[in-house]
């Protein structure tokens, strides 16, 4: 049987199986691609060396503990970008929420002086960003994938529609 981890409300079963970029987890696959970016609370400089060392420390194993892949993590001295993926039925703000809780308790433990230029204690902004973005294609690409689909004579009945 799996192992099965519960982690902020969010539960994984870390049997996933990844082939060509892609996730088969029981009848599901899956490759979509999230790209986050949070930021360091009252945009404080406080992504130097150190810090960025712990960060990478704490996101290293989360594919085999939570299932969630990073792929990349670019630094700014206020912010971090973040290229990952997960399996869909969790929510963004669900991942996000585990990576700034994990990362911020990685932080504290080990600098627990950077608290001072914290006044509320809290490393990261409530706030976040987030993007899907596939393995292949950018939306053009899946519009124009959609709109030759199926009937080909038929096709100029087909349409798309802004949802």
């Amino acid at each position: 049987m799996a192992e099965t981890t519960i982690y902020c409300g969010v539960m994984t079963r870390t049997d996933i199986e990844a082939k060509e970029g892609l996730w088969y987890w029981y009848h599901n696959i899956s490759e979509c691609y999230y790209h986050i970016q949070i930021t360091v609370k009252y945009r404080k400089s406080l992504l130097n060396p150190e810090t960025e060392k712990l960060i990478l420390m704490a996101l290293s194993g989360f594919k085999e503990r939570f299932a969630i892949d990073i792929h990349e993590v670019g630094f700014d001295k206020d912010h971090l970008h973040i290229l990952c993926r997960f399996l869909p039925k969790y929510s963004g703000g669900q991942v996000i929420g585990m990576i700034k809780s994990i990362t911020a308790s990685h932080i504290f433990k080990f600098i627990p002086t950077i608290k001072k230029d914290l006044w509320g204690g809290e490393f990261w902004t409530d706030g976040y960003y987030i993007a899907t973005t596939g393995g292949k294609g950018n939306k053009a690409v899946i519009e124009q994938y959609i709109r030759n689909q199926g009937r080909n004579k038929d096709i100029s009945q087909l349409k798309l529609f802004n949802i």
